[in-house]
């Protein structure tokens, strides 16, 4: 794997933060990756105006990943009470499977800790995505045995394909609580 370097977004990389997780996520494109949804849901995964509000929010930090120059990895960090919440991360499908998201999990979980001293991070997935659960299982994650509903009737977080999505709360220790 070619060198990666980190940094935090700027308003000017939100077309490019876009392009990447809607990439990973939604359409045909998604399927050259494992992370697709495309099977759970249609339509968008996010817009431009949710990352640029993403960006500006000054409890938030939108990481990226950087290959020769170029944008192949972003997730979110978000200071929320005692943790850290992660979320947008997307590896572009073209190099899915190369260690990019694995190094920028441990980049958020050291920036996790640098900023906020916090001891965990905390996400959600899709409860169907049992192959990506077991991805983050596989990295320290563990079910919280918390379930959140899945914003149905709200389009900006896509179309359902299926009535019965929920989300799974993850959980694990950062740096500072190990």
């Amino acid at each position: 794997m070619t060198d990666l370097t980190f940094r935090a977004a700027t308003p000017a990389d939100v077309p490019a933060v876009v392009a990447l997780v809607e990439s990973a996520y939604r359409g045909e494109a998604s399927r050259a990756g494992w992370t697709t949804e495309a099977d759970l849901l249609d339509g968008q995964r996010t817009d431009p105006d949710a990352v640029s509000a993403t960006i500006a929010d000054p409890s938030t930090v939108v990481l990226l990943a950087e290959q020769d120059g170029r944008v192949v990895g972003c997730c979110e960090l978000r200071a929320a009470g005692a943790v850290a919440c992660f979320g947008m991360f997307a590896v572009d499908p073209a190099v899915q499977g190369g260690g990019i998201g694995r190094a920028l999990l441990t980049h958020a979980d050291t920036e996790a800790v640098a900023r906020w001293r916090s001891p965990a991070l905390e996400m959600t997935v899709i409860a169907q995505r049992a192959d990506l659960l077991a991805w983050y299982e596989r990295l320290g994650f563990v079910r919280t045995g918390e379930r959140r509903p899945f914003p149905y009737g709200d389009e900006r977080f896509g179309v359902p394909r299926r009535d019965d999505l929920e989300f799974v709360v993850l959980r694990r220790p950062t740096a500072v609580s190990g």
